[in-house]
C-alpha cells in the first residue's frame, strides 16, 4: 500500500522540488541495480522504445539530465533526431561512463527543474518511465512503480492539469486516496480509472498494458498519453 494522499487541486498548485525528489530516488535504487549487472545485459532491447537497447535508453535519459544540469537548449533539442545524435555520441563511452553520466544528472538536474516554472516537468517524469522501460528489459520486478511511485502519480497529477487535458477521477489500489488527472475546468465530464497505480502510469505513457486488469471508462487510453506530442 503506497502511504499516498492526494488532494483534489493538487495539479493547480506546482511543487518545484517534487520532480527533483523523484530523481533522486530513481538514482537511489536505478543506479545501484545498473552496476550490478553484466555488460550483456546493457545490449537487451527495450519494446517501449523499438530500435533501442537498454544502453541507448540510459544514454539518452543521460543526455538529456545532462542537457538540463548545462543549461544546453540548442534548436531541436529533445526531439527524435536530437535525442539518436545523443546516442551516437555516446557510442564510445563504456557502460560505467554511461551510468555516471545519468547518476550526476539524476543528482544535479532537480533544482534546475525546479526552477523551470514547470517547462520541464514532464523531462523528469519520462526519466522516470525510462527507468521503467529499463526494468521491463531487464526482467526486473517494480517497473512504473516502488518507491517513485507516490511521486511519480503526483507529478502526473501536475502536469496533466492544462486546458484541454481529458479530466480523469482514478480510484487506485495502492494509494490512500483517489487522484484526479487532467483538466477540471468542467469543459469535459471525468473519465473514470479502477485499478493499480504502475497501470495508469503505463496508460499515460502510452506503455503496453495487456494481460493487467483495470477499468477505464469516458476516455480512450491514447488520449492519455502524454509522450504521443
Amino acid at each position: 500500500m503506497v502511504g499516498m494522499t492526494t488532494p483534489a487541486d493538487v495539479h493547480e498548485v506546482r511543487d518545484p522540488e517534487l520532480p527533483g525528489r523523484l530523481l533522486t530516488v530513481e538514482r537511489d535504487t536505478l543506479v545501484p541495480l545498473l552496476r550490478g549487472r553484466a555488460d550483456a545485459d546493457f545490449a537487451l532491447p527495450v519494446a517501449a522504445c523499438p530500435g533501442w537497447t537498454v544502453r541507448d535508453v540510459l544514454a539518452h535519459c543521460s543526455a538529456a539530465l545532462s542537457r538540463v544540469v548545462e543549461s544546453r537548449y540548442e534548436e531541436g533539442v529533445f526531439s527524435p533526431e536530437s535525442n539518436e545524435r545523443d546516442i551516437a555520441e555516446r557510442a564510445g563511452w563504456t557502460n560505467a561512463r554511461v551510468l555516471d553520466e545519468l547518476e550526476r544528472g539524476l543528482t544535479g538536474a532537480g533544482p534546475l527543474i525546479a526552477k523551470a516554472g514547470g517547462r520541464l516537468d514532464r523531462l523528469a517524469l519520462g526519466e522516470w518511465v525510462h527507468a521503467g522501460d529499463v526494468r521491463v528489459a531487464l526482467g526486473e520486478p517494480g517497473a512504473y512503480g516502488g518507491a517513485g511511485l507516490p511521486y511519480a502519480l503526483t507529478l502526473l497529477s501536475q502536469v496533466t492539469g492544462r486546458p484541454g487535458h481529458p479530466p480523469l477521477h482514478a480510484d487506485l489500489d495502492d494509494a490512500d486516496e483517489p487522484v484526479r488527472l487532467g483538466d477540471f475546468s468542467g469543459e469535459r465530464p471525468p473519465a473514470r480509472y479502477i485499478g493499480d497505480g504502475p497501470t495508469l502510469v503505463r496508460l499515460y505513457a502510452g506503455r503496453p498494458v495487456d494481460g493487467v486488469s483495470y477499468e477505464l471508462a469516458g476516455v480512450d487510453a491514447a488520449e492519455l498519453n502524454i509522450f504521443g506530442d
